[in-house]
């Protein structure tokens, strides 16, 4: 080892002043070095194990390699589950579970539903048996698997799923009072959905939809907007059906503005007639917008107690529209438009609101309806959110 020291290190002056270069004395003998006779064994054990740590990276790193090589479609989408916290049910269980599917409580164009009972014996469910599933099963557990990362207080939640064979089904939470139809249409329907009740369920299903449309991870069309997709909970609280079932796409508007040109797979979901937007007939792009016409056929079925599908064929104009125009041209006023069995119990300001509303969705030109979350603030009373609303006209 070499130690490098100033230069004045070895000059001294003598009484004289001059100076003499004396140089450095170091003595010849060495130090002794200490050393501990655990250090080599210390080394080693360091050694062994950073040694023995690399063997388990890279064997480890092989095994999971190995494991996703190996891993079908099925099994990777039942992980991809187990990350958003369902669960896997056996077609067995689920046959057990609504004793050989006997008590069917809905239909509809993805298949039947069916009431259950968990293992528990208390916990019941609906559980949909899927109907016309012909996409992979790598294509159909990416779906499903968004559909398990959408969470609102008005949707549908999703419990779990099966995955047998050809069986696609979903297991979802059970809603003691069905759906919206069941209830709207029956011959006491204003003793059990008064006006405040279908007030509520118009609010709180818009807000749900510009959820879908404009807030959530994954932009989702429902595309088959409907009373019978619209569940009530035991506060007749809604709850939006079927909402991951139309085909999941991304974002596609344009910067800045206000239309999301969300693309849906038109041969997969047809909508119902009543409730289908024009562009479905013609066989234009659908948009968010075809979701905004159904909804706005639902706000005239909540003011008028009236089904939109009855006596409508396919080509055929939706009835229940042209009868409100009707009496919107015959200036008729409220009290001939409002359900007959609320006999008059109704907030003839919200009514008249949510009638305009209404008018404003289903519009035949779709750049002039106007987005769910336009329709949210309309219906909350904020009168600003349209420019077109001060120019549509209102009942006598």
């Amino acid at each position: 080892m070499y130690i490098k020291v100033p230069a004045s290190a070895g000059v001294r002056k003598e009484d004289g002043g001059a100076l003499i270069h004396s140089g450095l004395q170091c003595s010849d003998r060495s130090l002794p070095i200490s050393r501990s006779p655990y250090l080599k064994y210390l080394v080693g054990f360091v050694g062994a194990l950073g040694a023995l740590e690399a063997i388990m990276i890279i064997l480890g790193w092989r095994f999971v390699r190995r494991a996703h090589r190996s891993l079908g479609p099925a099994e990777m989408g039942y992980r991809c589950q187990l990350v958003v916290g369902f669960r896997r049910f056996t077609y067995a269980q689920l046959k057990a579970m609504t004793r050989n599917f006997s008590k069917e409580i809905g239909n509809g164009g993805f298949g039947s539903v069916y009431r259950g009972v968990l293992e528990d014996g208390r916990t019941a469910v609906a559980v949909k048996r899927l109907e016309g599933v012909t996409q992979g099963e790598a294509e159909f557990w990416a779906e499903v698997a968004v559909i398990g990362r959408i969470n609102h207080i008005n949707l549908v939640r999703v419990w779990g799923f099966c995955a047998e064979g050809k069986n696609r089904l979903l297991v979802y939470e059970y809603l003691e009072n069905g759906s919206l139809d069941k209830l709207l249409f029956a011959s006491d329907a204003a003793k059990v959905l008064n006006w405040e009740k279908r007030y509520a369920i118009a609010v709180e299903t818009a807000m749900v939809l510009a959820y879908l449309h404009e807030e959530c991870l994954e932009w989702v069309l429902h595309c088959d907007v409907k009373p019978q997709n619209i569940l009530l909970d035991g506060q007749y609280r809604p709850k939006l059906a079927d909402f991951g079932m139309s085909k999941l796409t991304e974002r596609g508007a344009a910067a800045g503005g206000s239309s999301r040109r969300v693309k849906c797979e038109v041969s997969r979901v047809r909508g119902t007639r009543g409730y289908m937007a024009p562009e479905w007939m013609v066989n234009q792009e659908i948009t968010a917008k075809a979701d905004v016409y159904s909804f706005g056929v639902v706000l005239l079925e909540l003011i008028t107690g009236k089904s939109a599908t009855t006596g409508v064929s396919e080509g055929q104009w939706n009835d229940l529209i042209r009868w409100v125009d009707e009496r919107m041209e015959g200036r008729h006023g409220m009290d001939k438009m409002v359900d007959e069995g609320l006999n008059g119990g109704y907030d003839e300001v919200q009514a008249e609101l949510v009638l305009r509303v209404a008018l404003l969705c289903v519009r035949t030109n779709k750049n002039e309806t106007p987005a769910m979350s336009t329709v949210v603030g309309l219906l909350l009373g904020d009168l600003s959110q349209d420019d077109d609303w001060s120019s549509q006209g209102s009942p006598a």
